[in-house]
């Protein structure tokens, strides 16, 4: 479900670009430090929640890797909060990966079931750590799944169970004004990563007879768009994201503030038309390198 996030790499200038390598590698070495099989999860929407809960950039710091094990690469020093995003990604990547174990059958599961296996050391170690948002994980996803079992029709219920899911990323941060804030970032996000997902999967799942809100609310059984159905479902993802631009204007986040200005009003608009188009590819491994030259 996630892989949706993608800042505007080519049209940062050079200085936000490199800042935001510098956090995209720090959070992997913190990932790291729970496993070697823990890097796998490193995404842009991880690097993202890093971000966001990070008070301020951080010290810089430079690690070898390895992707890169001659010259070390520039990063960001490990903090309380790249602990915390570390921790919070590998419960949702791990989670993920169960969920789509339980929506599969036969032979097509076996590839999330071993990749959930190789995680799930990682996994432990971040659920000991966030106990409290680990459950809250796992009570949202199984909301979301009897939704999905009943075939709800509606798109806000399963897209709001998912909202409050990541929601919960801000419950350890402080103080309370910046708790709120992010609270709102993240609980309109993870809307409109489900409703993403959802318009990605559409013709897949219309075609496999799997569960999709789309196809039920606007009725598109063939999984392609009319004009109404795309109209409507545009306007309902433009109001997640200003809601998003809503609650970013509220916070100075200070040498993230341009980098999250192009992610909010370019970047996810960026995604959302080239899924309505069907030009969109999801990356399961991204790195900034791959973006740019």
């Amino acid at each position: 479900m996630f892989g949706y996030v993608r800042p505007p790499l080519d049209g940062l200038p050079k200085e936000e670009y490199d800042r935001f390598r510098r956090a995209y590698c720090g959070l992997c070495h913190t990932l790291s430090r729970r496993g070697a099989a823990a890097r796998w999860v490193l995404n842009y929407d991880f690097t993202l929640l890093a971000i966001l809960l990070s008070d301020g950039e951080g010290a810089p710091d430079t690690r070898r890797c390895v992707l890169h094990p001659v010259h070390a690469r520039p990063c960001l020093a490990t903090t309380d909060a790249l602990e915390l995003a570390a921790d919070e990604s590998l419960i949702l990547a791990y989670w993920q990966l169960r969920d789509h174990v339980d929506d599969h059958n036969g032979v097509k599961r076996l590839p999330f079931r071993a990749a959930s296996g190789v995680l799930r050391d990682a996994y432990q170690r971040a659920a000991e750590a966030r106990p409290a948002f680990d459950a809250h994980v796992r009570a949202q996803l199984n909301i979301l799944r009897r939704l999905e079992r009943a075939r709800c029709k509606s798109i806000d219920a399963p897209a709001d169970a998912f909202a409050v899911l990541l929601r919960d990323a801000a419950r350890d941060v402080e103080p309370l004004a910046r708790r709120r804030v992010l609270e709102q970032i993240f609980y309109h996000l993870g809307r409109w990563v489900y409703l993403m997902d959802a318009a990605d999967d559409l013709k897949r799942d219309c075609a496999s007879g799997n569960y999709n809100p789309l196809a039920l609310r606007y009725g598109l059984a063939d999984g392609q768009w009319n004009d109404d159905a795309r109209h409507a479902f545009t306007l309902t993802l433009d109001h997640s994201v200003h809601q998003i631009a809503a609650a970013f204007e509220l916070w100075d986040f200070g040498a993230w503030n341009l980098l999250l200005e192009r992610i909010f009003y370019i970047g996810l608009f960026q995604v959302g038309r080239a899924v309505l188009d069907g030009t969109f590819h999801r990356r399961r491994i991204t790195t900034p390198e791959s973006e740019v030259d």
